[in-house]
């Protein structure tokens, strides 16, 4: 081989370098992006997996009774989990809570006017003020059911809130993945551009516009394919680093959600280094032999 091949060989080399690194970087980014929508989704789930209500009963509600309110809840499609919490175990949270050495119940003359309750914890996707509205509706027909009570202004706070921070998620995503696109579309264009002569030479000697496409094409689907895998080794390895500094954000990530955002990032490394070689090439396949200068 002589040097001139070489010297040929190696600019190959470090331009394809290149165009992986840059591609890969992009797509880096695009993946934190992500990770960033899912943790905030899972977040905003646990958020409002903590809004809940309780039920308040009746004094003359029995036993059995209770149970059968309790299971009913259980089984609602709203609910996440119940805790009956009796009379007793009621005063005793409000001596606990305001001076667990005063007795309450001898200023009372032994009378307990707290009632009885269940507390409900929602499932999130009806952790929103019109569906609590329905619920409590439907549990005060109950002629067991005293009252109903949760904190109209939390529940107002979070779901709007929750609203505006996904809303400022999406757009910044949107944003992002514009810019991603047309960073690797131009990186691809300049590395495509530096060989529009030999995309020329090829056609004077008679080769055909899908003969050279093949190999072009080829070669941007692989250094996608690369990109992507370097792209996902790093996301790996900040989750990693992130899950050792702080492990509360085990629980805020989904292991099925991440596996299907590294394959959405291998599909679009993929598929966004196919389209911009395709577009690149058509271009300098209908050039003009005078325009390749310019």
């Amino acid at each position: 081989m002589s040097k001139q091949d070489k010297i040929v060989r190696r600019k190959l080399y470090a331009s394809s370098i290149s165009t992986v690194v840059s591609i890969s970087l992009v797509l880096f980014m695009l993946g934190l992006v992500g990770l960033v929508v899912l943790t905030s989704e899972k977040l905003a789930v646990m958020v409002k997996e903590n809004i809940g209500f309780s039920v308040y009963l009746k004094d003359k509600t029995k036993e059995v009774d209770i149970i059968q309110i309790q299971k009913s809840l259980d089984a609602a499609i709203y609910t996440k989990s119940t805790k009956y919490v009796s009379k007793e175990e009621a005063i005793k949270i409000l001596q606990e809570d305001l001076d667990p050495e005063e007795d309450f119940i001898s200023f009372l003359d032994g009378h307990n006017p707290l009632p009885a309750s269940i507390d409900v914890v929602l499932n999130s996707k009806y952790a929103h003020p019109d569906s609590i509205s329905n619920i409590e509706a439907a549990l005060l027909e109950s002629e067991f059911v005293r009252e109903v009570v949760y904190s109209k202004t939390l529940v107002d706070l979070v779901n709007e809130n929750m609203k505006q921070i996904s809303f400022f998620i999406l757009g910044f995503s949107l944003l992002l993945f514009t810019i991603a696109i047309a960073l690797i579309n131009n990186t691809i264009r300049l590395t495509l551009y530096s060989k529009r002569f030999l995309i020329r030479t090829m056609q004077l000697v008679g080769a055909t516009k899908r003969f050279i496409r093949k190999p072009f094409i080829l070669t941007g689907i692989l250094h996608g394919f690369f990109a992507a895998i370097i792209a996902i080794a790093l996301l790996n390895g900040l989750l990693f680093l992130a899950q050792r500094e702080m492990n509360e954000l085990i629980e805020l990530q989904d292991v099925t959600m991440i596996a299907y955002l590294f394959g959405g990032i291998l599909v679009t490394g993929v598929f966004l280094s196919w389209i911009s070689t395709y577009l690149a090439l058509r271009k300098y396949l209908r050039i003009k032999t005078d325009e390749l200068y310019y």
